[in-house]
């Protein structure tokens, strides 16, 4: 099979470096640009299975960038930045990037956030992928059926609903806005408290552990991401 090719946007040459050492050791092929100019010419050209960007390019802002490529490609955009701020990771997720990654951050972290933003990829194109499971729990989404460890767990409609959503982008980090946008309609998107409740709600019928969540995870300030 041929290896994945994954498109780094990065103008520190030292990162770049870092990036493609880690990833060609890894089995994928890479492509390199310096500024968004370049990338958007890049991408067209060798059609990423995933690009990875930085913020700070020399030539436009990282949140620009993400748009521009949202209005034509759905390849994953995983984030890598030396901005931390809540604001700068819900304006970059908001804007159509799948994931955020603080710098530094370890090689062994970014392969697999990298696996997981594939592998959602690939479950995201396949009209048939209509269950998913992770530790233990399997949702069918075309039956609206839940189970853990084989047994149905009986969730109300909102729960479920939450649920789903983050099955279907199982492996991304869906912002509070998103979640309150599709769980409870354009109206509710300030309300954060929401999402809390009915999250500690799906942890206490899931969970093994809801102090300490396998696999619904929390994205401190940002929202939540369930575990591919």
């Amino acid at each position: 099979m041929t290896a994945p090719v994954v498109l780094i946007i990065e103008d520190e040459a030292q990162v770049r470096l870092f990036l493609r050492t880690a990833l060609s050791a890894a089995g994928y092929r890479v492509v390199e640009a310096e500024r968004g100019a370049e990338a958007a010419t890049l991408a067209r050209s060798h059609n990423p299975a995933l690009v990875l960007l930085d913020l700070g390019l020399p030539d436009a802002d990282g949140i620009t960038v993400t748009r521009a490529l949202r209005e034509w490609s759905t390849s994953p955009i995983l984030v890598i930045s030396a901005r931390g701020r809540e604001e700068d990771k819900i304006q970059a997720l908001d804007a159509g990037a799948d994931d955020y990654l603080t710098k530094p951050f370890g090689t062994g972290e970014l392969l697999a956030r990298i696996r997981s933003a594939l592998r959602r990829s690939v479950l995201s194109g396949s009209a048939n992928t209509t269950v998913v499971e992770v530790e233990g729990v399997r949702i069918d989404m075309e039956r609206r059926v839940v189970t853990r460890d084989g047994i149905e767990v009986h969730l109300k409609p909102t729960e479920y609903n939450l649920l789903a959503l983050l099955a279907k982008n199982a492996g991304k980090v869906m912002t509070y806005g998103q979640i309150l946008k599709e769980v409870w309609g354009p109206g509710a998107v300030t309300h954060t408290h929401y999402v809390r409740v009915q999250m500690a709600e799906l942890r206490k019928k899931l969970e093994c552990d809801p102090a300490q969540p396998a696999f619904l995870i929390t994205e401190a300030g940002v929202g939540y991401r369930l575990r591919a």
